[in-house]
């Protein structure tokens, strides 16, 4: 097979073509030294009861077996269906979106994947359900909660369960779900291709802030769609609990948070054009806001309505506007 992905056969017409990548998913799998837990996640995609699928595996340079292990799969999955490529070696989020900013990645489908995790068998089933029921040229977004795990995959609870809409209001100021529960169709990955290769903390929390500003569809599913797991490389935790969420109230109130969007404005800036009018407004109210006055700050930001996902989470929010740290 030609080296470009999903390729179709030059004797096949475009009509053909067009059919046989209707239900592929493009997998996104980033790895760096990965090589305790990569087999296990290779062989949850391969028992997915949606069986259209390939993968593109961006490696950032790792020094353990990581590659030894892709070279195996992709003789056991055949090269048409395992792609190893060069990642950018700026960490997690570059590497993500070097992937997901790639036109030449062809399919009608595309998922985020991690290197340590483990997919339940109907995580794609599911998700292009969901999907393939969205309108016609619109950018769509799925993700879901999470079912925790340790190091040996023994079960250690649930991620938060959400319950407010998707929104933009929400995507400013929180990050919905984990990409590693992402699954997106071709027109939002050509979103995030034109906005480009941007320089973010999180891959997930920046496509979740573009995909609901250009007034794309998002679905959070409440049922968990993967074993996220639990160990001490994990470069972010799942805050499952409460201690976990206190524990991130006090850095947004210690002045993470406010950097945080400072990166996540930054980022967005260039992009206002990719925004509806109404969130543009939001935008601008909020970026107001956290430069404001008190009085004004407090008045400006519930004007652009931005809230998070719990009680807690709110009261976070509450107090880091008062203190501006927002």
């Amino acid at each position: 097979m030609p080296d470009e992905l999903l390729q179709a056969r030059h004797s096949r017409s475009s009509d053909e073509e067009e059919v046989a990548a209707k239900s592929t998913v493009a997998i996104l799998l980033s790895t760096f030294n990965g090589e305790k837990y990569l087999a296990e996640q290779l062989d949850s995609i391969a028992a997915q009861t949606h069986q259209d699928w390939v993968i593109v595996a961006s490696d950032d340079g790792s020094q353990d077996s990581t590659l030894s292990i892709l070279e195996h799969y992709r003789r056991r999955f055949g090269d048409d269906r395992l792609r190893i490529v060069k990642g950018p070696g700026r960490g997690f989020a570059a590497n993500f979106l070097s992937m997901a900013t790639d036109t030449s990645i062809h399919a009608s489908f595309f998922a985020f994947c991690d290197q340590d995790d483990l997919w339940h068998p109907d995580k794609l089933e599911r998700a292009l359900t969901w999907l393939e029921q969205q309108p016609l040229g619109s950018a769509a977004l799925y993700c879901s909660r999470t079912r925790l795990v340790d190091a040996t995959g023994h079960p250690q609870g649930l991620s938060p369960l959400f319950d407010k809409p998707p929104s933009f209001r929400n995507a400013l100021v929180q990050s919905l779900a984990g990409g590693n529960t992402m699954v997106f169709n071709r027109p939002a990955r050509d979103l995030l291709a034109q906005a480009g290769n941007v320089q973010v903390i999180s891959h997930d929390w920046w496509f979740y802030i573009l995909a609901t500003g250009h007034g794309g569809h998002v679905h959070y599913d409440p049922k968990p769609t993967i074993d996220y797991r639990q160990h001490g490389s994990n470069l972010i935790g799942a805050n499952s609990g409460i201690s976990d969420r206190i524990f991130r109230i006090r850095r947004m109130l210690l002045g993470d948070f406010n950097q945080w969007n400072d990166v996540n404005l930054n980022a967005l800036a260039p992009q206002v054009g990719l925004l509806t009018q109404a969130n543009r407004v939001v935008l601008d109210r909020f970026s107001k806001a956290r430069t404001a006055r008190l009085p004004l700050r407090v008045q400006t930001m519930l004007r652009a309505g931005v809230y998070r996902q719990t009680l807690l989470g709110n009261l976070g929010l509450v107090a880091a506007t008062l203190l501006r740290k927002i």
